[in-house]
C-alpha cells in the first residue's frame, strides 16, 4: 500500500467540504507533496467532549501522526510500522480493534504514490517507476481510517498534553482502476454518502461498519509516471506531481 501521498488543500477549505464545525489555526498544516510515515496529517473525526451526552459530538479537523500507536504499546515509534491496516482484516487485528468500533476518521488526500517493479532500460538493472495516483477529477479523496490515542510514560503529569499523542491508520481494499496496474493495493477511499455514519461515535456494529467499506467503483481514478525524487522524503513540492517517461 503506499508509503507516500499529497494533501496541499487549505485547512478552511477541508473544514467546509467535510463539514468541521472545529479547527484550530495553530495546528495548521503546510501543504505536503511528499507525507511520510510519522508525518502529521489531516484527519475529520468526530469526539464527544468529556462530560458531555453522545448528542454533543462535533466534527473536527485536526492534525495526527500517520502510523498507529496502540493504547498498548510500550514505546510509539511502533506506529512507524502501523500505517494501513487491511480491510479483510482490521476488525480483528489487535492493534486495530478496538479503534474500529470507537474512533473512525477520514483522511483527505489529493492523491497517493506507488512504486511499480520494473527494469532500466539504459542499464538493465532492477528498478522501480513511481505513479501517482488521483482522482480523475482531482477532487479530494477520503480514505477511511481509525486514530488512537496514546499515553507517553516519560510524562508525569497525566493532564499535559505533551503526554498524549494522537495517532492514525488508512483501510486499504485491493486496488480497482487504472491504480490496479501499478499495485495490488490502495487506500479505501469512501463516497460522500458513507461519511456520516462512518464517523458517528456512536455507532458500534462492527458488521454495519465493514458495510460501509465496499470495494470503491471503477473508472474513478487515473495514474501518471513522476520522477523518482519523490523516493526521498527530503523532496517536496509540486514538481513531485510532474509526469515523466516511465
Amino acid at each position: 500500500m503506499c508509503g507516500r501521498y499529497v494533501s496541499t488543500r487549505r485547512p478552511q477549505n477541508l473544514a467546509k467540504l467535510f463539514n468541521a464545525a472545529e479547527w484550530s489555526p495553530t495546528e495548521a498544516l503546510a501543504p505536503n507533496w511528499n507525507v511520510a510515515p510519522t508525518d502529521d496529517e489531516w484527519a475529520v473525526l468526530e469526539r464527544t467532549p468529556p462530560g458531555e451526552s453522545p448528542a454533543a459530538a462535533s466534527r473536527e479537523l485536526r492534525p495526527l501522526r500517520w502510523g498507529v500507536v496502540p493504547s498498548w504499546a510500550k514505546e510509539a515509534k511502533i506506529g512507524a510500522r502501523m500505517i494501513d491496516a487491511r480491510v479483510e482484516t482490521v476488525h480483528e487485528k489487535p492493534a486495530f480493534r478496538r479503534a474500529f468500533v470507537k474512533r473512525r476518521c477520514l483522511l483527505p488526500a489529493d492523491g497517493f504514490f506507488e512504486w511499480q517493479p520494473g527494469t532500466d532500460p539504459a542499464t538493465g538493472k532492477a528498478r522501480k517507476q513511481p505513479y501517482f495516483i488521483h482522482p480523475v477529477d482531482d477532487q479530494v479523496m477520503a480514505p477511511a481510517g481509525l486514530y488512537e490515542y496514546w499515553r507517553d510514560p516519560a510524562v508525569p503529569q497525566h493532564d499535559d498534553p505533551a503526554a498524549w499523542l494522537m495517532t492514525c491508520t488508512i483501510i486499504t481494499t485491493e486496488a480497482t482502476d487504472a491504480g490496479g496496474h501499478v499495485h495490488p493495493r490502495m487506500p479505501l477511499a469512501l463516497t460522500q454518502d458513507h461519511y456520516d455514519a462512518w464517523l458517528d461515535p456512536t455507532h458500534h456494529d462492527a458488521d454495519e461498519l465493514r458495510a460501509l467499506l465496499g470495494q470503491p467503483a471503477d473508472g474513478h481514478l487515473d495514474t501518471r509516471p513522476v520522477s523518482t525524487a519523490v523516493n526521498s522524503v527530503r523532496n517536496n513540492g509540486p514538481h513531485l506531481l510532474d509526469a515523466v517517461s516511465p
